[in-house]
């Protein structure tokens, strides 16, 4: 399996450095990042399997980011980490903007490695079904083509 990419958009140089030494210790590539437009230049550029996100990022929230990119990304695996507290109504504005997973800090790192690993093979099974249905779609479409083309020759 290829090495996939995690992009950490993170503000703070020490839970930037901690999470990217842990998970490059897993064999993950890492991209750290500390602002909003540094996240999404990476993402147009580099394949990005998945995004762990501070919530707040020099005083702008990172939902509509995260919005945008699962727009433009859909399989793309998004936790966000963070130390502000949420309420009920803003909870489901988080999941409403894509996230797949939200933890308050501090979180262990077993935890955050079982809920990436468990993300980015949801993210793969995404991705292979997608390709099969395209596969699926384009066979069915020649199986048409050619039904059209015999009963016009009977």
């Amino acid at each position: 399996m290829a090495e996939e990419t995690i992009l950490i958009l993170e503000e703070e140089a020490h839970i930037q450095w901690t999470l990217r030494a842990f998970l490059e210790n897993e064999k993950y590539k890492v991209i750290p990042v500390s602002s909003i437009r540094m996240a999404v230049q990476n993402f147009l550029e580099s394949e990005v399997s998945g995004l762990i996100t501070e919530y707040w990022i020099q005083e702008s929230c990172t939902l509509e980011a995260i919005r945008e990119l699962k727009k433009r990304f859909p399989e793309v695996y998004v936790m966000i980490l963070t130390h502000h507290h949420v309420g009920e109504n803003e909870y489901g504005k988080i999941m409403d903007a894509g996230a797949d997973d939200f933890f308050l800090k501090p979180l262990s790192s077993e935890k955050i490695l079982i809920h990436l690993r468990k993300g980015l093979e949801r993210r793969s099974i995404s991705i292979q079904k997608k390709r099969i249905e395209e596969e699926l779609a384009s066979i069915n479409a020649k199986i048409n083509t050619l039904k059209r083309t015999d009963d016009g020759n009977v």
